[in-house]
């Protein structure tokens, strides 16, 4: 088991709104990719970073769009969609997506619509 399934969102979630906004997006940008991937509207994400869920946690509470086999590329060197493990696949999903967004890639590219 991977050490990042024990840490809790709230955690890392200001690094991903740094990442964001030093490339001139916002965060609430972040929580569009975020709400878009997990499902979880502006109220559920603040209470699951208010309680310090973990990612563990936080993706099994997740309803995961349908659409994320459609984000493909790499993390750190990694193939997104060659990553074995269910749960760390879908932390990097939504590493891609930040990515993404602090390269700026358009909104509608990034949620694949």
């Amino acid at each position: 088991m991977s050490r990042i399934f024990t840490v809790s969102v709230a955690s890392v979630y200001p690094h991903y709104v740094t990442k964001a906004e030093r490339k001139g997006r916002t965060e609430s940008e972040v929580r569009e990719v975020f709400e878009w991937l997990t499902g979880f509207d502006d109220a559920q994400l603040s209470k699951h970073l208010a309680d310090g869920t973990t990612f563990e946690d936080f993706f099994a509470a997740a309803t995961l769009n349908p659409h994320v086999d459609q984000i493909t590329g790499s993390v750190c060197g990694v193939k997104v969609q060659e990553v074995e493990d269910p749960l760390m696949r879908q932390i990097r999903y939504l590493d891609k997506l930040v990515d993404e967004l602090a390269k700026g890639r358009p909104m509608a590219k990034i949620l694949r619509s």
